[in-house]
């Protein structure tokens, strides 16, 4: 499959990078600047929707899905899981150069969005691709929670995000009354992420509304 894309695409104008592995696909769509992925569901390391979610953490980069499943509520979980198109094994290459030329077309440009892998702020740096967050030349563990947290602040660095926002966000349209779970959750962060958690540089308050991660 991936000789038969290599070869269609190349053919096409279009410069391909290789990924053999879901973990590969995620380093390479981070530090290539790629305008598109074509993502195969059937993967040696891990499942294909595992590296959409992934990618989909930090990225908006088109994701055309490739596999031989063909039922519905396969397609709907790629789809629901921010795939931007589906196609079922055997295709034809007019379509699949369609559908890609269709997503080229509508996807946002690169200047708008902020896909960049490695982000620093202040002495925060964070791999998304890696998922590793790093104080200085500390590397910092998160819990997977405090890591979502941390990724929704970050990929809306600058704005302020409610408290209604950041609980459905996180915990879901239910969590809206559960404002205690964002104070613990905050603190958390600030006690790992802020060289002085009492007086926070990045993470900070908004009195009444939300919070807000500076962007520096």
């Amino acid at each position: 499959m991936r000789r038969y894309l290599r070869k269609i695409l190349s053919a096409n104008g279009y410069l391909v990078i290789e990924a053999g592995t879901g973990e590969e696909g995620v380093r390479k769509t981070g530090q290539s600047g790629a305008a598109l992925v074509i993502l195969d569901l059937c993967l040696p390391d891990m499942d294909g929707l595992t590296v959409l979610r992934r990618i989909r953490e930090w990225s908006e980069i088109p994701v055309v899905i490739l596999s031989a499943h063909s039922d519905e509520s396969r397609k709907v979980d790629a789809l629901n899981d921010g795939a931007d198109d589906y196609l079922t094994k055997p295709f034809g290459s007019a379509e699949l150069l369609a559908r890609i030329r269709a997503m080229l077309r509508r996807s946002i440009p690169a200047s708008a969005v902020d896909d960049r892998a490695c982000i620093e702020i202040g002495p925060l740096r964070i791999d998304q691709t890696s998922r590793t967050v790093f104080l200085g030349d500390q590397e910092i563990f998160l819990t997977p929670t405090e890591y979502r947290l941390f990724t929704v602040l970050l990929r809306n660095r600058g704005r302020v995000l409610t408290h209604d926002q950041l609980l459905e966000e996180i915990w879901g349209k239910r969590a809206k009354d559960k404002i205690q779970y964002l104070r613990v959750y905050m603190s958390e962060l600030r006690k790992k992420l802020e060289q002085n958690p009492a007086r926070p540089r990045y993470l900070l308050t908004e009195p009444g509304v939300g919070y807000r991660l500076k962007d520096d």
